[in-house]
């Protein structure tokens, strides 16, 4: 499938059209639906209509923006002007008033929404098995969960519909289903990408990031929606810098955090993350295990998003209860019960981690672990099979990525060459504010082969 950057410069140059390349995807999406269910709206009447004005504006002498014709998925809770947002969820809806900031960026890169993608009801879960629009499938195995709660967004990047689609990560909802699909997941730094327009989760942990097929698609995505909004109290006012050349993998030093590292891993992904891990140190990078005591995971970090989200639904969940799924209503039971202790004590391990990062970050280029510990959730079944121990999905494929959000800084899932389907993913974590040079080492890590984006079987490209 050709880059972002080679589309959207032959959209520009004439030698393809906006109308064509947008068709060509509306068409791909129409006849993936049976299979994957991944949309919940295709708008091909607003996407060809937006393609047909990029194209006038071509052939009248303007500049289209870097991602001229670019067909992109969103996540069916970011705003979107004249479309309902429907979260996933059984609540009225009506067409939305305007569009959020990250989408008015991507209008204004010349990217193309072609349809709003499935996700776990109000992003509050990891599966995307929806019990108001039914599950969004996984194009390398349709019994297969493609993960959440941006299942949908993920799903239509690895089945080659668009190259690109923009998700939110809270706990991991970027990473996960990047990981579950087998492609590349931005997770930004927290106040990186406005959230004005983005249905909350947990605000104080919600990011807007990019899923592609490459980490140099993924970074154009990141380029034209990353940046200060002063009407986002969340949004902070961080220069974005550019990524640079891949970094050459023999000048890295890689640090596992240790902590981090002990949750269930099954068989394939041990021994992918060991492989890449190799890998990388036979080109010449330096990697050592950190003992950190302030990364131990305590119950309060693990339990307190909880209480922000119950913050969030309160007014709809004690007037509306009935509305909600049973998987997400039961979710929001359990967080009615979660005190102001634990959120409080959650917050001095938060800030004890970022300190600790900080600290660890002026020694080390990246921490690495494995995005998920597995990658094969049966739609329909709460556990998964780790080398014959059944495990509650959620202690498997959330594990590794939560507690990124709660240190707010950036992180990059990657496929990784396995003897599984779907492939094995690899977590690179970044210092805060460090999105540029994070993308320069998974851009080497790209050039070097350890990174390896796949065709599953269900391909619509």
């Amino acid at each position: 499938m050709a880059s972002i950057i080679d589309v959207a410069a032959a959209i520009r140059s004439g030698e393809s059209s906006a109308i064509e390349t947008i068709e060509a995807a509306l068409d791909a999406a129409d006849a993936s639906q049976a299979d994957l269910n991944a949309f919940t709206t295709i708008d091909r009447e607003g996407a060809l209509a937006r393609a047909a004005e990029i194209d006038e504006g071509i052939s009248g002498g303007e500049s289209p923006g870097p991602l001229a014709g670019i067909p992109i998925g969103l996540k069916d809770l970011i705003d979107q002007a004249g479309v309902a947002t429907t979260n996933g969820a059984a609540f009225e809806t009506i067409p939305a008033g305007s569009s959020a900031i990250v989408v008015q960026r991507l209008a204004d890169a010349g990217a193309v929404i072609i349809g709003r993608t499935g996700l776990h009801e109000f992003a509050f879960g990891f599966t995307s098995e929806n019990q108001h629009f039914g599950p969004v499938r996984n194009p390398w195995d349709l019994n297969l969960s493609p993960g959440g709660s941006s299942g949908g967004s993920a799903a239509v990047v690895a089945a080659g519909i668009v190259p690109a689609s923009i998700g939110t990560d809270t706990g991991g909802s970027v990473r996960v289903p990047a990981a579950l699909c087998g492609v590349v997941g931005l997770k930004v730094t927290h106040g990186r990408v406005p959230l004005t327009g983005t249905t909350p989760l947990a605000p104080s942990l919600d990011t807007v990031g990019a899923i592609a097929r490459s980490v140099a698609d993924v970074a154009a995505i990141y380029l034209a929606i990353a940046g200060d909004d002063a009407a986002d109290p969340w949004s902070a006012p961080a220069r974005v810098d550019r990524p640079g050349a891949p970094r050459d993998p023999s000048t890295l030093f890689i640090g596992i955090p240790k902590q981090w590292m002990e949750h269930p891993v099954d068989r394939v992904t041990r021994n992918a993350f060991r492989n890449a891990l190799d890998r990388l140190a036979a080109l010449g990078a330096t990697i050592e295990t950190i003992d950190e005591p302030a990364l131990e995971i305590t119950e309060a970090a693990a339990n307190a998003a909880a209480a922000e989200v119950y913050r969030v639904h309160s007014d709809r969940w004690e007037t509306e209860p009935d509305r909600y799924g049973s998987d997400v209503a039961s979710r929001l039971r359990r967080a009615q019960t979660i005190g102001l202790e634990t959120t409080i004590d959650a917050m001095a391990w938060d800030a004890g981690v970022r300190h600790a990062l900080e600290r660890i970050f002026t020694n080390f280029d990246v921490l690495v672990t494995p995005t998920v510990g597995g990658t094969r959730k049966v739609i329909g079944e709460d556990d998964m099979d780790i080398d014959g121990e059944r495990i509650f999905h959620r202690a498997v494929i959330a594990q590794y990525t939560w507690p990124v959000n709660r240190a707010g800084n950036p992180a990059l899932a990657l496929p990784i060459e396995s003897d599984g389907t779907p492939p094995a993913s690899l977590q690179l974590i970044g210092p805060r504010w460090g999105e540029a040079g994070l993308l320069e080492i998974g851009l080497g890590l790209e050039e070097a082969g350890i990174v390896k984006v796949e065709e599953p079987p269900a391909f619509f490209g």
